[in-house]
C-alpha cells in the first residue's frame, strides 16, 4: 500500500513516533503544520495527492474538500472536530475520525489548575510581585465549595474527581448519569449553573439553539462565582460574559478556549482583570500529545487497510 499523509499538526516531525508508524505502513507522511491562517490558494490546494490527513483543529470546509479527490480519511489529533465540515466529507466519502480519551487528564488537571490560580488571586499576585508589589490579600479555600460540571464525558468526569479529591462539593450536569458514583450530585443544567462556585465547561460545542452559557444564564449564576471554559469557545456568549465580568454579575473567569483565536485586539475580553486567558493549552501536555498522535495514525492506517477506525464522529 502507498500514500501520502498530510501532518498539518504542528508538534509532530519527521522521526518521531507518528512518523515510523506510517512509514511502517508504507505512508509517506507530508508536513505542513497548521500555525495560523492559510491563504485561498494555500487551503485549496492543502489535500491535493493527499489519500489521508491527520489534522489540527484549522478549519476544513466543504470547498477545500471538493479539491481532494484522493482524501480517503481526516484524523483530528484531538477530540474536538466542529472544525471540519462533516457532512461534506461524507459526501464524498471521506472519513472522519478524532481521539478521544488521549488527552482528559491534561484537561482536568489544567482546569483545577485554572480554578487554584482564581481562588488564590495568583494571576494578580505574581503580576503585582514581579513588578515591585508585595500583595497579601486572601484567597478562597476549595474544600467546601461547589464545582458545577457542564458536560460528563472524559474530561468532564476527569475534572470531577479531582474537585471531589480536593474536598468540594461535585455538581454534575449530564444526560448519562452514574448510578454508581454516589460521589457527585447530578441533577439539571440550571440548578449546576446556579449552585456552582466554580463552573467548568466540558460540553461539545456546536449549540443549535444558541449558546450554552449567554447573558440570562450569566445572572443566575453567584456574584461570587468563576467561570472556566477548557471545552470549546462556542459554548460562551463573549459579549455577555465581558458585560458580566464587567459589572460584578460573577466575580471572574478563566478560559482557554474562546470564539476567535488568538484572542483579537479589540475583544472586550482583553482588558478585564479578572479574566485569565490561556492560549487553548488544556490538551497540550507531551502525554497527551502523544496518545493523540499515535491514536489520529491509526485511524488513517486503519481506513486506508479497510478497517473501521475506533472513533469515527461521521456515523
Amino acid at each position: 500500500m502507498a500514500g501520502r499523509i498530510l501532518i498539518t499538526t504542528d508538534y509532530l516531525h519527521a522521526g518521531d513516533a507518528v512518523y515510523d508508524l506510517l512509514r511502517g505502513h508504507g505512508l509517506e507522511p507530508v508536513y505542513a503544520p497548521s500555525r495560523g491562517s492559510r491563504t485561498l490558494k494555500e487551503r485549496r490546494s492543502l489535500f491535493e495527492g493527499i489519500s489521508g490527513a491527520i489534522l489540527a483543529s484549522e478549519p476544513v470546509t466543504a470547498d477545500m474538500l471538493s479539491a481532494a479527490a484522493s482524501l480517503k480519511v481526516i484524523a483530528r489529533s484531538g477530540v474536538g472536530y466542529d472544525s471540519i465540515d462533516v457532512q461534506a466529507a461524507a459526501a464524498q466519502g471521506i472519513r472522519v475520525c478524532n481521539a478521544p480519551g488521549t488527552n482528559h487528564h491534561s484537561v482536568a488537571e489544567l482546569a483545577i489548575g485554572l480554578i487554584i490560580m482564581s481562588a488564590r488571586r495568583l494571576l494578580e499576585v505574581t503580576t503585582a510581585v514581579r513588578q515591585g508589589g508585595w500583595p497579601r490579600e486572601a484567597g478562597h479555600e476549595l474544600r467546601g465549595s461547589t464545582l458545577g460540571i457542564v458536560g460528563y464525558g472524559a474530561s468532564g468526569r476527569a475534572t470531577a474527581s479531582l474537585g471531589a479529591a480536593l474536598g468540594m462539593n461535585v455538581l454534575v450536569s449530564t444526560a448519562h448519569p452514574d448510578p454508581a458514583n454516589a460521589t457527585f450530585q447530578y441533577t439539571d443544567l440550571d440548578t449546576v449553573i446556579a449552585g456552582a462556585d466554580y463552573l467548568s465547561l466540558h460540553a461539545r460545542g456546536g449549540q443549535s439553539s444558541g449558546k450554552l452559557i449567554d447573558a440570562p444564564r450569566l445572572q443566575t449564576m453567584k456574584p461570587t462565582a468563576v467561570l472556566i471554559n477548557t471545552a470549546r469557545g462556542s459554548l460562551v456568549d463573549e459579549q455577555a460574559l465581558a458585560k458580566a465580568l464587567s459589572d460584578g454579575t460573577i466575580a471572574g473567569a478563566a478560559l482557554d478556549v474562546l470564539g476567535s483565536e488568538p484572542l483579537p485586539g479589540d475583544s472586550p475580553l482583553g482588558g478585564l482583570e479578572n479574566v485569565l486567558i490561556t492560549s487553548h493549552l488544556a490538551g497540550q501536555t507531551i502525554e497527551a500529545r502523544a496518545r493523540a498522535g499515535l491514536a489520529a495514525a491509526h485511524a488513517v492506517i486503519d481506513v486506508l487497510e479497510n478497517r473501521e477506525p475506533a472513533h469515527p464522529v461521521d456515523r
